[in-house]
Order: structure tokens, then sequence, then C-alpha cells
């Protein structure tokens, strides 16, 4: 009675990201998200004051909010005028900069090695750049597929309504059963331009359950650098309900961002494999993803191994839903549960690897015993308090774990203007997997003194940590981890003892002109780094292009091919 009532009659005030904002309808018709919203009230959080609830104390801090709604960034008393236009670094020097290569919101990388070559992939659902890199400071696209941007936005229209193939992330890996190198693309339901508040939009949620492309991954034939030269050589939904489903009927999330695969049998990704993994509270989003295990002994034939679910993720279960509303989170209509990315494998199966990591959201970090892929446990799990708007626990770092023992875990920001408590980044003790604890934490990065202005949330743009990148040459180096940090561009830290991490290095580029890009793709900053550790290159994703870098702290850079190629032809 209380659903029923509820889709036909309730209202409250919604903004699109949960926020009270403007009035409008709760119309709810989905019967996964009647059993979601059943479980709580609405706890959804007030949009805070700028200048009264947060901003800028007297001696130059910055007071963070409370908690947020997701959505709309207000400016605050403090801010710098206009976007600043200059550039700072320290232990960092910049080599070339290419504009337009990617878009100004997202960017996946991967770099393959072919035929004394090194190219690298810059991509996301609307575009994909191929790029020489063998040379750094002379990179050029060889291969470019969908729009390219400047100061009138992309040059081709892209409707994420109807879209229905695209290159989702990629990962390389050489097959010895195939003797040649494959692509593995995932494939998700659109986070964006889709929906944006799944209690008000029923016909988006309907929408959205009957997804007009795959949920699930693609595996090609590399049979050479560019995409048409890859043959498709298997298709596979993610549904475990009806795993024969067709587009358009196909259940779960799909693959979220890039799998976990180094050639060998086990493949790990990201996803919901039915629409009952719906405990979540983003108001944009349908699922809590958890984790797949495929069987990648021959790519062309994938076989499915088993689904990895924690307490918390799906309807309709009673231990389930007992422990989501344990969580404080539930209700406040803002907060991401679930995975994003696949697993973080210190090392692989193959090469003896016992451990993963799993980054998921307000559900926290766990550690999962995978001796026995084939039935993977959960040994250990660590959360904090909320930290909303934005992601919590969305990526894990694993270089140092193998040395020190220590893992790093942060979320990123998703509103602008430090309009949401700081993600910090954590240093979870994993020395005992089974008994994770938060140890320390990262430094706020600071401006120089010859900013001239005191926190990075004066800078505008959004501020604080994305990812440190996966699947890159040469792995990791000891010591040190590089992030991208949005308006403060790259963030080098040196993590030689793991729990009094130092800032080592920066470079945080200059916002673009509107000569360059329109100004509403600004607040993005620098949303992605990836390291060639075995050529000591950097490469900063901005909104207006990529920067190739280098640093004394990872050595001097290298041109052409360092000598082991890249991904390994082996998958140990």
């Amino acid at each position: 009675m209380g659903s029923a009532l509820l889709a036909l009659t309730g209202t409250a005030c919604l903004a699109a990201g949960g926020g009270a904002k403007t009035p409008a309808a709760i119309d709810i018709r989905d019967p996964y998200l009647l059993q979601w919203s059943d479980l709580t009230y609405d706890k959804a959080p007030p949009a805070p004051v700028p200048g009264v609830d947060y901003g800028m104390r007297p001696d130059g801090s910055f007071q963070a909010p409370k908690a947020t709604p997701l959505g709309s960034s207000p400016n605050f008393p403090g801010q710098i005028e206009g976007w600043d236009d200059k550039s700072y670094s320290l232990n960092v020097e910049p080599i070339a900069f290419y504009p337009n290569v990617s878009s100004p919101f997202h960017a996946w990388v991967e770099v393959a090695d072919f035929d004394g070559r090194r190219f690298m992939y810059v991509h996301d659902r609307d575009y994909i750049r191929v790029l020489d890199v063998t040379d750094p400071a002379r990179a050029t696209v060889v291969y470019s597929e969908g729009g390219v941007w400047g100061p009138d936005g992309s040059s081709e229209k892209w409707d994420a309504k109807t879209v229905q193939n695209y290159w989702g992330g990629l990962t390389f890996a050489w097959s010895q059963s195939l003797g040649k190198m494959v692509a593995v693309a995932s494939y998700e339901i659109g986070r964006y331009g889709l929906l944006e508040n799944k209690r008000t939009q029923p016909e988006q949620v309907a929408a959205l359950r009957n997804y007009n492309s795959l949920k699930g991954f693609k595996v090609y034939e590399m049979n050479g650098p560019l995409p048409s030269d890859w043959k498709l050589i298997a298709t596979r939904t993610t549904d475990r309900v009806n795993p024969q489903a067709p587009i358009g009927e196909q259940q779960g999330s799909g693959a979220l961002d890039a799998v976990a695969w180094n050639g060998g049998k086990y493949m790990f990704l990201s996803a919901a494999p039915d629409d009952a993994h719906a405990l979540t509270e983003y108001p944009d989003y349908l699922h809590s993803p958890g984790y797949q295990v495929w069987d990648m002994s021959d790519p062309a034939d994938p076989e499915f191994v088993t689904q990895i679910t924690v307490p918390g993720q799906v309807v309709g279960d009673a231990a389930s839903e007992a422990a989501f509303l344990m969580n404080p989170r539930a209700g406040n209509r803002t907060s991401w549960m679930g995975s994003r990315m696949a697993p973080f494998l210190p090392k692989p199966v193959e090469a003896g690897g016992t451990i993963a990591f799993g980054a998921m959201g307000g559900l926290g970090l766990y550690s999962f015993d995978i001796s026995n892929p084939d039935k993977p446990a959960i040994l250990g799990h660590v959360n904090t308090p909320p930290s909303f708007a934005g992601t919590e626990f969305d990526n894990a770092d694993v270089s140092q774990f193998a040395r020190t023992g220590y893992v790093f875990a942060n979320g990123y920001p998703m509103n602008s203007n430090c309009y949401e408590p700081y993600k910090d980044i954590l240093v979870i003790d994993a020395r005992a997997p089974s008994e994770l604890k938060v140890a320390a934490k990262f430094p706020r990065p600071t401006p120089p003194a010859e900013a001239g202005f005191k926190d990075y949330c004066q800078r505008k743009g959004s501020f604080g940590p994305k990812r440190s990148g996966t699947n890159q040459p040469g792995h990791g180096r000891d010591g040190l981890v590089a992030y991208a940090f949005y308006n403060a561009g790259l963030q080098l830290f040196d993590v030689s003892n793991p729990l009094e991490p130092k800032i080592a290095g920066y470079y945080v580029p200059r916002f673009p002109t509107e000569a360059e890009m329109p100004e509403y793709t600004f607040e993005n900053g620098s949303f992605a780094a990836f390291v060639e550790y075995d050529r000591n290159i950097i490469w900063l994703f901005s909104v207006n292009g990529v920067h190739a870098l280098s640093s004394s702290l990872l050595g001097g850079p290298k041109s052409g091919l360092p000598g082991e190629l890249w991904p390994p032809r082996t998958t140990h």
C-alpha cells in the first residue's frame, strides 16, 4: 500500500541530485526502486549556504561543508576572479602538450607496443584517439574516431540516449593461448545524459532497464595497432539472470570501467549481475555493482565463473537489506554504493596472487581471498564516516603492497567549487588482510606561495584526488605514486614510508581560455594521470589536452621502446 501511494501521489522538494531546491513529484514505478525506497525515509542533505556553512576561515584555510547533495555547485566568497592563467611545478618538467586529444570530461588510457612503436589509446564512449608516442616529445595522432573538442564544443553531436556501439574501458593483454594481443572492451549503462533523479523520472528508468546497448564486454584480436585492424571474437553479457538475453532485455549494469586481466585464465570485472543489485543511494544510477570472475582460457569463448556480492547490495534479500540499513548512508539519496572499478590485484593469480582489494564506494574497502578464484571469499573490510557528495572508496592503489603491506584508497569529488567534504587519500594497513584499518592520510595539497591564493578551493573547479592509474607500463615505482587532482593538476607523493606520505612534486597547468575550450568545461581541470614507469613519462589529461611530463623523481625520460614489450608477452 505504501509503495503504491508513493508511486502515485508522493511529493518532495528534490533537486536533480537529491538536495532541497525545486519541488518535483516522486514517481517511482520500477519494482526494484520501490523496494529500495521503502527501506528508508528521506535523509537527503540540505544545501549548505556558501560563506556561512562552509568557506574560507580568517587564517586562510578552507572549511569544507559537512555534507552536500550531488549537483549544483555555487561559488563561495573568497574565490579568485576569473580562471587562473598561471601554471605551477615542483620536480616536474613539461615535455610536450597535445591539445584536443581527449574530451574535457573523461579519458580511459592504455598503451601497447607494435612493430617497434608504442601506441597510446585515449578513449571514452563518444571518441577514441590512437597516438604514436614512441617519441613522447613528437607524438602524432594515427587514428581518430568521434568528436574533437575545441572552443565551440565537440565537432560531433553525440546523444547518450541513442548510442549503441562505443569503446568502453579497454584492457590489453597478451594471450598465450592465441599467441597474440587481445583487447577486452567494457560496455555498461551510460552514466551521463540519461537520468537525473531515479525517484522522479520513471520513463528514463524504464529506458535504462531496456538499454539499447550491450551490458557486458567484447573481446578482440588485435591484429595491428589500430582498431580498424581488430577482429571481434566474443561478446558476452554480464546478466546472470538470463545470459542469453538480447540487447534491450539484459539485466544488471554491464561491465564498469576496464576489466582486470593479464592474459591468463582469470579475468575480474565490476558488474551488477541483475536488477536486484539496487541498494545504492546515488540519484542517477540504478545498480550496486559487485564483481565477476570469468575464465579466459580461450578468449574467443569466455566462461562465467562466479559473482562476488558483499552485504548491503541486494533488494529483497533480508540479510542484505539489514546490512544496508546499518550503513549511515542509507536514505541520503546521494552516496554511490558498490564498485566502480574491477578488483585491484597486487599480483595476478597466475603469478601466485591470492589477495584482491575491492573499492566499493559507501560500502567501504574489502579484501578478498582469491587463492581459489572459483570461490572467492571475503577476508576483511574497513569503512569510514560518510563523506558525501562525491564518491567514496572508488580507487585503490596496490603498487606498494608487496613492499609494505599498505594499500592507498580514495574517493573523488563529483561537485565543483569544493561543494562537498574533502576526499582524503587513505593509507590502509593491510598487512593482515583480514583486519584492514585506516592508518594514515595523505597530505592535502596546498598552492605554492607564488599562486596568490591560500587554498586550491579558491582556484575554482573541482579539487581532490582522482585515480593513480592501473595497468601502467612497468607497473609502478617503489616509494612514489602519482594522482590526478583536478584543479591541483598532477600531485606526486613520496610514500617510501607509507605512514608518512609527503608531497614530492606537482605540475598544475593553467586553465584554458575560451579561445581554446568552452568555459563550462574548465571546472574538470586535470582528471586522469597515466604513467609509463618503464620510460619515466607521465601523461596528464586536462580539459584542453594531454601533457607529457617528466620528473627527476622517476629518472630521465626515455624515447623509443624500453626493451621489454608492453603488455608483457607472458601472464606472469
